[in-house]
């Protein structure tokens, strides 16, 4: 099907040939970006409002020129501990996967481990590495700890996603596990590997962002940003947000390239009569026991690093004295905060994972119109949010407005990486099937893409849903001043660990929970 809208038969044909040749698309779009950039240059030189808010593009980019020393500077330093946490979280995450689709056992084990090393709150976590760790580690650290996870579930989802008959084939011919795993899983999953290292690019330069903006480094653009917020400049934290967002965007751009050319080689050629079959998940008995032991080993963990560091228990409780406080009154902040956090948590999850289907859906219904929403969506998206906290403030205030769209902004796109991911994923078979019954795209979305794609609705929701309270405590912890997230940052000069510790915790059992019941409703669902 053409993405273009089609143009009058009464057009010359000669006129018609023009307006759909490659020329005339390249020209139009670049009219449009130049139509957009003098828009932002109006409204940032003349409306008070742009100008506290916009500024301009000429202003910004002349910025950047006469201070380019101090970009590359600050830029190099971020780029640093950016591609070591990259590497470090993507590394870990590649061998995770593989031991969890070989040992499904291990996985259901490590899910507390894995879901509370996500969902950890970088405001707890980032001070922390600064007490036990030197140099650059702690914002490297970080930055690893934030890849981690998000990798891994795009990765291990690839690795599970084999069609029948090859797994069929493999047995057949004498074949087992490893014979799979080398010939079909690894090759089958090189796409998904590869969105995985797309929505860890831009996250660990916000890993090393807020690292740096929390642990006092001199250089990075956590550091400069830090000095450049209290100047009130939006000319130099335009420059500083465009700058941290085109790293994002490279790292992003470097692994989108060779996944469109492996999913054109790994897709099925044909329609399988069937999809593989879910694993077995074994008698209640089983599923209680793995259960109460991925419950178990993150407080064992716990207990074993403090241990193991030899740290003060004024600094590090040990798990048995935070649960013990979490219910003494001493607590009662903790809870009346969360009460706060939590609605603006779930709003912020449902907009973001909306906007992201609204998005991804446009790649089936209008790919011309998701082409261009693309580039300003990964834009905003790879801009820290410490970075968007002065317009954010300016345009929603400092209420519940603004940090359920600092949450929205969270959530949407690794969301709309794994959707994307999911309908490109679509068999060319399908879609000539429903293009030669005359179908339509909303009847190729609605009949084809959702139900085939399936896993990635539903690892996509898991992934995000802890992202949306973590969205939340950080913009409460930069804009509104209220909530878990201003609570916890206020309890950090005032030495309350204890504070500090229990609200981590039960901000880790919340998303614990939430994703375990997104992962109950896709059972219920496949069933």
């Amino acid at each position: 099907m053409s993405d273009t809208l089609p143009l009058p038969e009464t057009a010359p044909r000669p006129l018609l040939a023009l307006l759909r040749s490659p020329a005339a698309l390249i020209a139009l779009k670049v009219a449009l970006v130049l139509s957009v950039l003098l828009v932002w240059h109006l409204l940032g030189t003349q409306t008070r409002m742009g100008r506290l808010i916009l500024s301009s593009p000429v202003y910004i980019l002349g910025d950047m020129w006469t201070g380019a020393d101090l970009y590359l500077l600050h830029g190099a330093a971020t780029v640093k501990i950016a591609a070591t946490g990259f590497a470090i979280g993507c590394g870990a995450a590649f061998v995770m996967a593989l031991l969890y689709c070989v040992l499904p056992w291990l996985d259901t084990a490590f899910r507390g481990v894995n879901i509370a090393i996500y969902t950890m709150p970088a405001i707890v976590v980032g001070p922390l590495l600064v007490l036990f760790f030197k140099g650059d580690w702690p914002q490297t650290i970080l930055s690893a700890l934030m890849v981690y996870f998000p990798a891994m579930s795009t990765m291990l989802l690839g690795l599970k996603q084999v069609d029948q008959r090859l797994s069929d084939l493999i047995e057949v011919y004498g074949g087992h596990e490893g014979a799979l795993m080398r010939y079909v899983r690894l090759r089958g999953a090189l796409p998904a590997i590869f969105a995985g290292l797309r929505v860890a690019a831009p996250i660990a330069v916000l890993g090393a962002v807020l690292g740096e903006f929390g642990s006092g480094t001199r250089f990075g653009f956590g550091s400069f940003l830090l000095s450049t917020l209290p100047q009130a400049n939006p000319t130099r934290l335009w420059g500083i947000a465009i700058s941290t967002s085109m790293i994002g965007l490279c790292g992003y751009l470097i692994f989108m390239i060779p996944a469109v050319w492996l999913r054109r080689t790994t897709e099925s050629a044909t329609l399988a009569t069937a999809m593989a079959a879910p694993a077995r998940s074994g008698s209640w008995v089983e599923r209680l026991g793995f259960g109460v032991l991925a419950f178990v080993v993150p407080f064992l963990l716990w207990a074993f690093l403090i241990d193991l560091a030899d740290m003060p228990s004024i600094i590090a409780p040990g798990p048995l004295t935070t649960i013990r406080f979490i219910f003494t009154e001493d607590a009662f902040p903790i809870w009346e905060a969360l009460s706060i956090t939590l609605p603006m948590a779930v709003l912020g999850l449902i907009a973001g994972l909306a906007f992201a289907f609204v998005l991804a859906s446009m790649s089936i219904l209008s790919p011309a119109v998701a082409r261009a929403l693309v580039p300003v969506a990964m834009v905003v998206q790879n801009t820290p949010l410490v970075a968007l906290v002065p317009f954010v403030v300016l345009a929603f205030g400092r209420g519940v407005a603004a940090s359920v769209f600092l949450a929205m902004l969270v959530v949407f796109f690794p969301a709309y990486v794994l959707l994307t991911q999911g309908f490109a994923s679509i068999p060319s078979a399908a879609r000539d099937l429903v293009s030669v019954y005359g179908g339509s795209r909303w009847q190729l979305l609605w009949r084809i893409a959702i139900p085939y794609s399936i896993s990635y609705l539903f690892a996509a929701a898991k992934m995000v849903a802890p992202m949306a309270l973590l969205g939340v405590m950080v913009a409460e912890w930069l804009v509104s001043g209220i909530g878990l997230g201003n609570l916890l940052n206020l309890a950090r000069p005032a030495l309350d660990y204890e504070t500090i510790w229990a609200g981590a915790l039960i901000s880790i059992l919340i998303s614990a929970l939430t994703y375990e019941l997104v992962g109950i409703l896709e059972r219920k669902t496949r069933r």
